[in-house]
Formats: structure tokens, sequence, C-alpha cells
């Protein structure tokens, strides 16, 4: 049986997603709902898996489809392709199975030559239509297939405009439009060194072959990487009759959602152009007008929209995004998808679905994706730093945020910017697809041209970047680089903020404020508490950090790293004069100044957390991270020391180590050093007995080892702590409960753990360093290398952002497996950087783990990501 690769809209469905994409799936199904859709077909995304290993050309079996398929377009519209007189024109369109808006290249107008234009001038009495149509699609097709530079198109539409003292395209007349004509197609000729092609097949096949080239063009393989979009056929290509929205104006074009994509609320939410196509309303060429407006101007035709935006969203059980254009008063829909939506209106969309009975709780929990939580946790501008503030324009607010930054006008100064730790506004008069990599890396978008539908708006949106498009109170000129306002001229590198939510641009840097989360968020996050089954704690270092965390639904502390306090200004001294103490001696009286001081960190940090489980690792990095490196530094600690430069420098060199990440650190310290582990845990127990005697705070320590790699460490380690408990409970007069654990992050420590789960009383995988040792890699350092081995797809994901399930997964797979073999209810966290990412989640939540630990404003999406997890794998038992 011959393979099919070709599927006509009626013989599809949405279910269909994998191998028509999402767009032909799409319009398979509102085509079997009976909506007015254009009859076309898919060429599936298999033909492009195909197509590559076709070496880029259209094989004998794929071409008699596409014409078989022609045949019953034909058939269908009553036009012809190829004829002279009534031409059968077509859409050709990208789809891939996951949306990627603006990322892929589409064609319109194809089969227009220059004889076909004439018969469309005769067929439609509209010789400006099909002129229009004309010069529209050359460029399209100069641009997609030929990769001609648009502004070479653009400027002579701009000279043809300032010459007849007009702004808008839809101003210039037939005999302007065939002038226009002729000089694109002199420029293709100029380009390509051949004339513009004239026969419809042979453009049909250009077409296809560009579209499906488009898959590997560099901004939709950075798309796809920035959504993590792997493991895809390809792209399908969507081959539709033409319906032109720019007959007059009786016909248009426009985008609609069934929803606010910036709010949530249940109100239709778009705009339309009249007598214009669609790359008008998304490319921003026109500023276009509300969609309510359209209800004066077109009352049936808003009306049926209305109508079939609410069976959409039924049927879809989502919040739909629709493409569609009026032809002479008659309404075709061009596309349906799932719509892009911010942070807060994803969780206003989910929460009011379930409430209407139209999905289930954890339907709507898994409509949220983390990153989505995180654009809530983004900052907002002061309330008094904002009234004091300049503003200079207002345009649509197209993304919610607030952003400061330095005015660049090129996606390339952006990512040059952003190398050097700058923060940037990215000004453009619209955006395209090609400065998608600026746009990730600017704090936040302005545009000039376009509306709430535009390439910047639905891009920064889905990226929950702050967004002010179609700000025509500014004039933007990218060639001098320059933005004027009514006032005055900024330059780039000057510093402007934007009001994502207003719509404001300001002067100057203006101060930012937390985020507040409203109730409908604490509703969402109040059934991911009742769905997830694994616990999600905080990695805090100060009672400031434990705050946030709690703010954030932390139910404890993971982990608090005791060398940050360390490293605090009024007590680095104290440390270093420890560290390079040479007798026991020196070294206690200098311990004797820190007690007191982590004694107080442990005490306040109880405090807020109340009895909520807190892990406190010892001391771990190597020594010399805390040495002076500045020379007055050293000078200083010489003379309180009463040491010679020359002495004190010796000591210094003493501690130097070649490999210090696999050095002298953590339980070795420990070891050659257990008064300094002494000194810590009498600080946690005396803070934690006074805090019950205080404040009737029944706090239990979770005392935690770092860097085990033999049980017999351990062994030595507990004997000198538990040793010096027993001294703080006989001086105190009163004994707590407390645990002592151990960090799993030593490759060895793995494959031992069953003996070291019969020493330890919790295990917690320490994922940062378990990864460093277990690839080679230096954390510090990799950076320099990781991204060429994404590139050369050796690693699919960072496996410092995403736990490598095959390799370090199966080592704390193996740890888990023990240690639970010698204690069945043995407690087992998470709290290296790993606790804050999705999969890597998912793949705790199978192993059973009890609980991840994260930075604090990782906690929202932690627990999200849990509670999906524990959707997923509803068998995973949390022991």
């Amino acid at each position: 049986m011959t393979e099919k690769y070709v599927y006509s809209f009626n013989e599809g469905n949405k279910e269909l997603k994998d191998l028509l994409g999402s767009k032909g799936a799409n319009l398979a199904e509102m085509t079997k709902m009976l909506l007015p859709v254009p009859p076309g077909f898919t060429l599936t995304t298999e033909s492009c898996k195909r197509f590559f290993s076709e070496k880029q050309s259209i094989w004998n079996g794929l071409d008699k489809e596409i014409n078989a398929h022609l045949k019953q377009l034909e058939q269908l519209t009553g036009k012809k392709f190829s004829d002279m007189e009534n031409p059968l024109l077509l859409s050709v369109r990208s789809g891939a199975s996951h949306s990627m808006p603006g990322m892929m290249d589409t064609i319109l107008n194809l089969g227009l030559n220059d004889q076909s234009v004439v018969g469309l001038s005769n067929a439609t009495s509209n010789e400006r239509f099909a002129y229009d149509s004309y010069r529209r699609f050359i460029q399209m097709f100069s641009d997609v297939v030929m990769e001609i530079p648009k502004v070479r198109f653009e400027s002579i539409i701009e000279k043809v405009k300032k010459i007849k003292e007009i702004e808008l395209d839809k101003d210039l007349d037939g005999d302007d439009l065939k002038s226009i004509v002729k000089k694109y197609k002199e420029i293709y000729l100029q380009e390509t060194k051949n004339e513009f092609p004239q026969d419809p097949m042979e453009q049909l096949r250009l077409a296809i072959k560009a579209v499906f080239a488009s898959w590997n063009n560099p901004r939709a393989i950075f798309y796809r990487e920035m959504h993590n979009i792997s493991k895809l056929n390809g792209t399908a290509v969507n081959i539709q009759s033409m319906v032109f929205g720019n007959k007059g104006e009786s016909s248009g074009t426009g985008v609609v959602f069934t929803r606010d994509p910036g709010t949530g609320d249940k109100k239709l939410f778009g705009e339309f152009l009249l007598n214009a196509q669609g790359e008008d309303v998304v490319a921003g060429i026109r500023t276009p007008n509300d969609i309510v407006e359209l209800n004066i101007l077109m009352p049936e035709i808003y009306h049926q929209i209305k109508e079939i935006a609410k069976n959409l969203e039924k049927h879809y059980k989502d919040m739909q995004d629709i493409e569609f254009t009026i032809e002479d008063g008659t309404l075709f829909l061009l596309q349906t998808r799932n719509g892009k939506r911010t942070a807060l209106s994803a969780i206003a969309i989910a929460v009011d679905l379930h409430k209407d009975g139209v999905i289930t709780k954890e339907e709507a929990l898994m409509r949220i994706k983390p990153q989505q939580i995180e654009q809530l946790l983004h900052s907002n501008f002061d309330e008094n730093a904002i009234i004091q503030a300049t503003s200079i324009a207002k345009g649509l607010a197209a993304s919610p945020g607030a952003a400061s930054g330095r005015i660049c006008f090129t996606a390339e100064s952006v990512e040059e910017a952003y190398k050097k730790g700058i923060k940037t506004i990215l000004v453009r008069q619209e955006t395209s697809p090609e400065d998608i990599s600026g746009m990730v890396k600017a704090e936040g978008i302005l545009t000039a041209r376009g509306g709430m539908t535009s390439h910047a708006a639905v891009v920064a949106r889905g990226m929950g970047k702050c967004c002010v498009a179609g700000c025509s109170q500014v004039k933007i000129h990218e060639e001098e680089k320059t933005v004027k306002y009514k006032d005055g001229v900024l330059h780039e590198g000057d510093f402007i903020s934007l009001d994502g939510t207003t719509g404001i641009v300001y002067l100057d840097e203006i101060e930012k404020t937390k985020p507040t989360l409203g109730e409908t968020f604490r509703e969402l996050m109040d059934w991911i508490d009742e769905i997830k089954t694994m616990s999600v704690r905080a990695n805090a270092d100060t009672p400031e950090d434990a705050k946030q965390a709690l703010e954030f639904g932390a139910e404890g502390i993971g982990l608090i790293r005791t060398e940050h306090m360390f490293f605090k200004e009024n007590r680095v001294s104290s440390v270093r004069r420890m560290i390079l103490s040479s007798t026991a001696e020196e070294r206690a009286k200098a311990l004797n100044e820190l007690l007191p001081m982590q004694k107080n960190d442990f005490y306040q940090i109880y405090d807020v957390m109340g009895e909520l489980p807190v892990t406190i690792r010892l001391l771990d990095p190597p020594l010399h991270e805390f040495m002076p490196v500045k020379e007055e530094e050293i000078r200083e600690l010489a003379k309180t020391m009463s040491l010679s430069l020359e002495e004190l420098n010796g000591r210094i060199t003493e501690l130097h180590e070649v490999n210090p990440m696999l050095g002298h650190r953590g339980v070795r310290l420990g070891i050659t050093y257990p008064e300094i582990s002494r000194m810590q845990v009498r600080a946690i127990m005396e803070a934690a007995i006074e805090q019950q005697v205080n404040k009737n705070n029944e706090v239990e320590p979770e005392i935690m080892i770092p860097l085990i790699s033999d049980v017999k460490e351990l062994i030595y380690i507990k004997a000198e702590i538990e040793d010096e408990i027993k001294k703080v409970f006989t001086e105190k007069r009163k004994t707590i409960s407390y645990h002592i654990g151990t960090m799993i992050e030593v490759p060895r420590a793995t494959l031992t753990a069953d003996k070291i789960a019969e020493e330890a009383d919790f295990f917690s995988f320490g994922t940062n360093d378990l990864t460093q040792m277990g690839f080679g890699f230096s954390r510090d350092d990799s950076g320099n290398f990781i991204s060429d081995y994404m590139d050369k797809n050796i690693l699919e994901k960072g496996p410092f952002d995403t736990i490598d399930q095959e390799g370090i997964g199966q080592l704390v797979k193996l740890a888990v497996e023990k240690g639970r073999q010698i204690k069945p209810n043995f407690k087992i966290g998470v709290c290296g950087e790993h606790g804050g990412d999705r999969a890597s989640i998912e793949f705790f939540q199978k192993l059973g783990l009890n609980y991840v630990s994260c930075s604090p404003f990782r906690v929202p999406i932690a627990r999200l990501a849990a509670a999906q997890a524990a959707i997923r794998y509803p068998s995973s038992k949390i022991k």
C-alpha cells in the first residue's frame, strides 16, 4: 500500500495533530463542524521528514498526490489553477504539531502571474485589488523562497507613498500598484538573475520546499529550543484556496480571542482591518480596530463571529485564538488554536472553566505551565516612584509587567548588551520573527506599530515579557537610532521604562516592587496542595529568605547553607582567623566569636518557620573561598592576627588546592577540624532549645552532613556531633528531638547508600555536585561548552538545569532503592537546583521522594510541577 502524504480538510480531525500539524488538524476539525472554512489540503509532517531524507526535493509520489488534490480543489471552488481568466489562488502555510506563532513562513496569493492578474482584475472588476494581491505575492515569495530582504520591497512602497503624500497602503490606486509590481519584479531579477516565475505549478513546488526548509531556519530552531520542543517530524504544509480581505471596504481580516489573553476576562478580544490581508494585522503594518467596532460596521458578521467563538471554545474546552477573513461581506475561518495567554490569564481561564464544569480540577492544573507561574512573580513599578516618573508616550498594553533598560534598536545589539550583563529594551517599528533572540534577552519590547495581536504582542505574552505595542506617540527611526517624542529625542543606550499593564512609556529607570498575587492565584495554589503528594521546601539562608519562602507556600526549609552566614561582612574576619589559626586555642577563640552569630541566625530562622522542618547543612565549601584577595584586606587581617605579611601569605598559600571542588571541603573539614562542626551543632541546638523555652516552638532540627562518600566518615562525624549535643542538653538541662542525615552528592555514596542509611536519619540529594562528579563537568566552567553539546545534539538539555535521567538519575534511583531496603519509610529529598525544574520534579515523583527543595521564588513553580507530576503518575507512592 502506497503511503499517504496528503489529506483533504474533510479527511482529518483534531486528533491527528501529530500527523497534520495543529493548524491542519484544526482546519479539518472546523470543516467537520461545518464551519465556513475555505477548502484545502495538508501535506503531513511525515512528508516534511521525508523531504529532508530526499535531499530537500519533492518526489514523484508526493507530486502526484498534490496534483490530485489540486483537481479536487478546482472542482470545489469552480476555479482553475493556472487559469488566465478566473484563477484559483492559494495560500501556503506551515503548521507543526506545536503552535509556533510567527516562527515559520507563509505565502499568500500564490498562482498569480502577469496574465492571471489581468484575469483576476476582470473577474472581480477590481484592478486595485488584483495588483495589490500580486505585489503582496511577489514580496512574500521573494522573501520566503528566495530570501530577498523585505526591506528592498518596503522601501519602494514607502517612496511611492511619500511621493503621493499618503500614509496607508490601502490608499494606493491600481496604477500605483501596477508600477510597484513592475519595480518588484526588477528587484527579483537583480537579486536572482532570473525573471519572476510565471508557471503557478513551479511557484507552488518552490513554496512547498521553502516552507519545509523553514523548519530548520535559525528562528524556528531557536523557538523550539526556547520552549523545549523536540522529537517532532517537522512541519506540515497547508494549501488552501484564497479568500480575500483586500477587495474593498466590505472585506477585511482579523484575529479574535474567545477571552482576553491578558486577563482571562470572558469577553471577545481581538482586532480587525478592513481592506487588508492577514499579514497586515499580525505584522503590525497598520494599527487595527478593536473587534467591538465590527459590531457597528458589520453587525451580522460580528454576531456570527461571536457565536462561532462560543462554539469553538466549548468544543475545544479552552480559550481559542481565531483568524478570520471577510470577503465581500462573507465570513471565512482560516485558523483556530488554543490561544497564547499571560500567566494571569492562564490561571483565570483554568479556574473559570473548572467552575463552569467544562474541565476537571486536574485538567485545570495541567493547563498551567510552571513558567507561567514564574511570570506572576515579576515585579511591578513602585507606586511612589511612578508618580515621580516622567511619562513620554502611551501605547497599547500588549503584555503586562514592568521593565527598565537601555534602548537597543536591533536584536543583535540586545544580544551584545546581554553578554555584558546590560539590561535592555528592544525598540522597533514592529518586530518580526527574525527578532526572536533579541526579544528573549531584552527586559521588555516597545513598538511604534502593531496592535494587541501583532507579532510583538503575541510572542511577548507567550514569554511573559513586558511589551508596549502600537505606540504611535513616538517616532522610531531605526537607521538613525533615535526615538522622537513630543518633548525630546532619545538615543541608543538611553534608559527607558515600560509599563506593560498600562501601556505607558517612561524616561529613565524606575524602582520596582514585589508582585502581589490575587485570590484566583491562591485558589489555584490550594488545588495544587490538595493534589500533590510530594512536599516542596525552600533553600533559604536568612530569615528574609525564609519569610519569602513561606509567602510562596514552602512547607519547610530543605537547605540552609551555613557558609553563606559566614560570608557576612561583620563576621568574615572571624572566619578567616578561625581558618588560619595555627593552634587549637587560636581556633577556639575565633569559633567562640562565631558561635553567638550562628546561634542568632538559626534562632531567627526557627522563629519564622515555626514547627516546619528545617534542614541545616554544616560547612561545605573549600576554605580558600574565605581567604582575602585584595592586598589591603590581607594587611588588615595580618594586623588583627599579629602576623607578618609573609607569615599570613604563607598560611594562605598552604590552603591553595589544585582542584578545590574535590578537595578539603564538606565532611572532610569536620574530620580535620571537628571543633568547627561542634560549634555549628551547638549553635543549632541552643537556638532550638531557646525557641522552645521562649516561644513554645517545638523545633526538631535536621542536621545535614555534606559530601559523605563512605559510611565511616558519617560514623566519625556523627559521634563528634552527638557528643556536643549531649553537652548542650546537660548544660541546658533540656532535651529535644533532632535528626542527623547526609547529603548524597558523591557517586560512591549512591553505590553504598544501604550502608549509609544504617547511620543516617534522612538523605537529601545534592544533585548539583552529583551531576558535576558524575559527568566530570565543572559546574563553574561547563557553560563554555555545554551549549556546543546541545547545538550538536550530544545533550538535549543542560544537565545542571534538568536532571540527566539516564545517568545521574539512575544513581539517584539506586540510592533511593538501597536506602529504603534498610529503612522502608526513610525520608528522602532533593536540595539541588533541580528541585525547581519541572522535568526533574516529575522524575523525583516517579521515584517516590518525600520532598524537593528550591530557591524561594521557584517554590510556587515547584508546587505546580509536583501536582502535575502526581496527576501524571498517581501510582508513585511517597514513602
